[in-house]
């Protein structure tokens, strides 16, 4: 495979010819698939080359204006077709290539899978298509007409309306789609196969009918309908919340079992892994139904944030991706809590993201280079990307956030643009200043916040007064060693020593429509000093996560004791938990791991758990940061075994402390009747944490409660709930319930996965050899992503089991990632994530992670998506 070259943002040129109509021709075959490719060629500039992208192509033939070319009229090599001489004004191109659809292992393009055929084009997959300008400022018309055996393939879909179909003399069918919306090639999409379907219809609000089908393989469609509820409902909230409506006369969802990514949102034909398609009762989770709701909705939003208006180019991912994120977040907490929601998404902030930012890979959300764009669909782009969004939206609130996009769409519609042009929209339409702003946009790293309090009692002369100090910095990335403030939106509240609400009055604090207070940052430091108090306050800062940064502010267990039981905002009281814990885990790492509850703290807890609060809150509030978390706070030399001893003795000591009440609420609960509503997911949260914690409070006592549950269980949420804890607590019952739970589902893929990940994520000293076991398991198949990312993604996100000592975990990991190199480099360069922070680690493991670096850094036809990776992390300095 050869090397690919690096390309900088700041090299960007606009394309030298554009394509307005595209005239696909599919005659499918598995292995020999024709494609017949008509364009309307326009050169934008004075005679230049047409260089076209493409990869694994057999060129047959091409034309121009109908006259067939010869081999010396063009170049063509592994990468490109090149026409040296082409007409100066607009002329028609048909190019013929042939595919191999089935030895398609690497899934982009034009792939089989389960027999169907099934495409995935973003980012750079339709070169593999035939040739053509696959990049995403190049915007066209597209009409395709499909061919193929009519008893193997009964359905054939593409984007937009279907316009005609019919059989041949031959006795194949053919179907004519037209997508009246110009589109990047990356937006493209063909799906032939024998699927049920589950159809309904949606009608806009202006009154337009809408055709709903959904796809699945033979056997699932009962498993279809919530995810078409879920899109229905992602429709009524577009057009309700943003005022969107959908543009085609069909909108369409394909399942797939294979397939590299959650989802993509092909114009009008979305396919989908079944993962966040299929949902019941009995094979789905509680969390399979909420991510099957969002992914659902992400999709369908992408219409209007990323079709209708597209990136310019692939720096600009995350003008589409992070803004979806955030309208996909808000969709979920509309419908569901939005407390809950919030929590969930702040948990991915600390424990990924930040993890990202903190490796050699760190990257803005808006990156400046790029070698493999495979690379960049990360959680930086996706969540840090949301996250900025929701600055915007804290900062402007919901009308002037809404203004903006309004105005966004009103300029941009139909264009492809830049995460500037956004950032213009939303400023223009709020009259405000927003240059310090885009500064998120450009640096990479997690900022800092040191805040400061002083505070001078009020006396007999003069009211109270206190004094805060902000101090913001971003640490050193790869590539930027100097940074620039950002424009920081900090939330805040102040409360009395009994939990009352205290007023603050500044000309630098506006009374927020959350209920907090805004302080803006935009300085490296500030001070903000507030009179006219008559006692201390308790601040709750950067509430909500207003701002995706580190937070440095020494606050005492009694204060963080009054926000967890008394502040308005329930982000806030989970909050205050989670910093009493990383109080007592980091001062426990420090005095080798041994932890000890405060008094003050068993109480908070103890009261919280018996205060008329959600369920689901509660149960977040009462789960300690993970290892995985708490390792973030050490950028070298992460202390695992210390780390492994204080999470296991802070539940520990939770368990004992909340041991009665955690045993009646288990009781209460016996025998619920399984509903899929808000309140009842919310039961089953707590329910669930508090058989964990009793478990591992008394885990011979509550062995056969375990079991006896598991037996019992009417639905998948509890079943796997249930099998994890006696996994990963080595349960007496462990090993009889994984057998049952093999038995009973092996024949269900989607099933199984979680059979698997249970094991993988185990935090127990034989997690690494029982993974290893699992690889050579009849039913793990390396070339299904689903089963790669449930095994040995897991596993290599489990921290205590994975960075064993001997380095048997490594080895695992490093034997699957070879294989993968040559089949699937999405999934190897996914799995490789963990090695590259190699170097925050002890020395004998550094030695172990880079060795596995250097010897896969010699693989022959290293693949892109691996070499940028490893080279990135095996560069000699955070500022290569």
């Amino acid at each position: 495979m050869s090397e690919k070259q690096a390309k900088f943002r700041s090299d960007y040129r606009a394309p030298d010819f554009s394509i307005s109509t595209v005239e696909l021709t599919f005659y499918l075959d598995p292995h020999h698939t024709r494609v017949h490719n008509r364009m309307q060629v326009h050169p934008q500039r004075q005679q230049q080359p047409l260089c076209l992208d493409g990869e694994q192509l057999k060129l047959l033939e091409v034309s121009i204006n109908g006259e067939l070319l010869d081999a010396n009229d063009y170049q063509v090599d592994a990468q490109q077709l090149v026409l040296t001489k082409v007409p100066e004004q607009a002329f028609e191109l048909e190019v013929v290539t042939e595919i191999d659809p089935a030895n398609n292992t690497a899934l982009e393009g034009l792939y089989q899978t389960n027999g169907s055929f099934c495409t995935q084009c973003e980012a750079e997959g339709f070169r593999r298509i035939t040739y053509y300008l696959d990049r995403p400022d190049v915007l066209a018309i597209f009409t395709t007409t499909i061919y193929a055996d009519q008893q193997q393939y009964p359905y054939l879909l593409s984007n937009g309306n279907p316009q005609a179909s019919g059989t041949t003399a031959a006795g194949q069918q053919w179907v004519t789609w037209h997508d009246p919306f110009p589109k990047p090639a990356y937006l493209f999409a063909l799906v032939a196969g024998n699927f049920e379907l589950l159809e309904d219809h949606f009608t806009t609000r202006s009154g337009k009918q809408v055709l709903l089908q959904l796809f699945v393989d033979p056997g699932n469609l009962a498993r279809a309908h919530y995810a078409m509820q879920a899109l229905k409902n992602s429709m009524v909230w577009d057009e309700q919340r943003f005022g969107l409506e959908y543009d085609l006369d069909i909108y369409m969802i394909v399942a797939v079992d294979f397939f590299n990514m959650g989802a993509m949102e092909n114009k009008g034909l979305n396919v989908f892994n079944s993962r966040y398609v299929l949902a019941d009762a009995a094979t789905a989770t509680d969390q399979d139904f909420l991510n099957v709701e969002s992914v659902i909705g992400h999709e369908y939003f992408h219409n209007w944030t990323g079709n209708r208006i597209t990136c310019r180019d692939w720096f600009q991912l995350s003008l589409k991706e992070g803004l979806t994120v955030f309208r996909d977040q808000e969709f979920s907490s509309d419908l569901g809590s939005r407390a809950v929601n919030r929590i969930q998404a702040i948990r991915v902030m600390r424990s990924h993201q930040f993890n990202e930012d903190a490796s050699p890979m760190a990257h803005p959300i808006r990156p400046d280079k790029v070698i493999e764009m495979n690379n960049f669909y990360t959680v930086t782009v996706y969540n840090k990307g949301a996250e900025v969004i929701r600055m915007l939206h804290t900062l402007l609130g919901e009308t002037g956030f809404q203004a903006g996009m309004q105005c966004y769409i009103e300029r941009h519609d139909g264009q492809a643009v830049t995460c500037d042009d956004f950032i213009a929209a939303m400023a223009a339409a709020n009259q405000r200043d927003l240059t310090r702003f885009k500064n998120w946009y450009s640096q990479a790293g997690t900022p800092v916040v040191r805040v400061t309090e002083n505070y001078t009692p009020a006396s007999a002369q003069a009211a109270g007064q206190l004094r805060l100090t902000f101090a913001q910095h971003t640490p050193a990335t790869p590539g930027q060693t100097s940074k620039q403030p950002v424009h920081i939106p900090v939330l805040l509240s102040a409360y009395s020593s009994r939990g009352e609400r205290l007023n603050l009055t500044h000309p630098e604090l506006q009374l927020h429509e959350s209920g907090s207070y805004l302080f803006e940052l935009t300085e490296a430091t500030a001070e903000l000093t507030i009179t006219g108090l008559q006692q201390r306050p308790i601040l709750a800062l950067l509430e909500n996560f207003s701002a995706p940064v580190r937070l440095e502010y020494n606050q005492s267990f009694a204060d963080k004791a009054v926000l967890l039981g008394s502040a308005e905002q329930e982000v806030t009281r989970w909050e205050a938990a989670q910093q009493m814990y990383l109080d007592l885990l980091t001062a426990a790492v420090a005095k080798d791991g041994l932890v000890s509850l405060p008094p003050e703290v068993s109480q908070a807890l103890q009261e919280l758990l018996a205060a008329p609060l959600d369920p689901a809150l509660k149960a977040l509030a009462l789960t300690p940061p993970a290892a995985e978390e708490l390792a973030e706070h050490y950028p070298q030399d992460i202390p695992l075994a210390l780390i492994g001893v204080a999470c296991e003795q802070l539940k520990r000591a939770i368990a004992a402390a909340l041991a009665e009440q955690l045993a009646t609420w288990w009781q209460q609960q016996q025998g619920q009747p399984y509903e899929l509503t808000a309140e009842a997911i919310a039961q089953r949260s707590l329910t669930h944490l508090a058989a964990y914690y009793l478990a591992l409070n008394e885990p011979e006592a509550f062995n056969s409660e375990i079991s006896q549950a598991f037996s019992h269980a009417d639905n998948m949420t509890s079943q796997q709930a249930l099998l994890q804890i006696a996994t990963h607590l080595e349960l007496a019952c462990a090993s009889d319930l994984l057998e049952q739970f093999e038995l009973r589902w092996q024949h269900d893929p989607l099933v199984l996965d979680k059979w698997f990940a249970v094991q993988a994520s185990a935090p127990v000293a034989g997690t690494v050899a029982r993974v290893a076991e699992l690889v050579d398991h009849p039913r793990f198949n390396r070339n299904n992503p689903n089963r790669v990312y449930a095994l040995l993604a897991t596993f290599s996100r489990n921290l205590l089991a994975f960075h064993q000592a001997d380095g048997a975990g490594y080895q695992v990991v490093a034997s699957m990632i070879r294989y993968l190199n040559g089949k699937n480099p999405q999934v190897a360069a996914r799995l490789i994530t963990p090695f590259t922070q190699w170097r925050r680690f002890d020395k004998q493991r550094q030695k172990l992670l880079l060795g596995h670096l250097q010897e896969l850094q010699q693989l022959p036809n290293l693949a892109p998506d691996l070499a940028e990776k490893i080279s990135s992390s095996l560069a000699p300095d955070m500022q290569a």
